[in-house]
């Protein structure tokens, strides 16, 4: 989505540029229109405005068919709750939640939590089943699922690594998608590329991480 936003207002900025030397008037116009668009870009591509620090901040990005797939193939004989980190528009989360997970999605952006509240009710998925709370989930206690589910920058991955080791119960299983956690051993992985998902088992990564590190 980000990618396609920079081509268009690249895109944007040659026409208005060769306009600007005819139709002054148009050029203003056009002008503050590409304005108005960039800005709802941006409020719906970072969550939560100024309520998270800048080092987590997460831009939105949804999950493609594929990988959303790919991660439900490494769900696949898992039950439980299951708690989406980001859930943007809900995709993994309705995904899910047809597979038998009790699901949450914590996505911090209004707007967006609000679209898929009102996906699910379209899709005539119940909210017992699929719910979205309007949450900061750096801030939320983590240790009641066993099934979480993020697709995140890999610049918080690390961080949030070391949260979900101190709240997660060793039953859990954890879903990262295209990105990985950096210290973490996966236990299994699908997929290639921008689509490529990871599984990782707490009580394995627990195991490695008691380790001593080899000098």
């Amino acid at each position: 989505m980000e990618d396609s936003v920079e081509i268009l207002l690249q895109d944007k900025s040659c026409k208005l540029s060769n306009a600007a030397r005819e139709k002054p008037v148009v050029t203003a116009v056009s002008g503050a229109l590409l304005m108005g668009f960039y800005g709802l870009w941006t409020l719906f591509s970072l969550p939560g405005f100024r309520k998270v620090p800048v080092c987590l901040k997460v831009p939105y990005l949804p999950s493609s068919r594929t990988q959303t797939q790919n991660v439900m193939k490494l769900l696949h004989g898992r039950t439980g709750s299951l708690a989406d980190l980001g859930s943007g528009d809900g995709r993994l989360v309705f995904a899910a939640s047809v597979e038998g997970f009790k699901c949450t999605g914590f996505e911090i952006n209004s707007i967006l939590n609000g679209y898929a509240r009102v996906k699910g009710m379209w899709k005539g998925i119940a909210p017992s089943t699929a719910s979205f709370i309007n949450q900061d989930y750096w801030k939320t206690d983590l240790s009641r699922y066993n099934n979480v589910t993020v697709f995140l920058a890999p610049g918080v991955m690390e961080v949030l690594g070391r949260k979900l080791e101190m709240e997660l119960p060793d039953a859990a299983r954890v879903i990262a998608c295209r990105f990985p956690f950096p210290d973490w051993s996966h236990t299994a992985t699908e997929g290639e590329g921008l689509d490529q998902t990871w599984a990782y088992d707490m009580r394995t990564v627990r195991k490695f991480s008691s380790q001593p590190a080899a000098k």
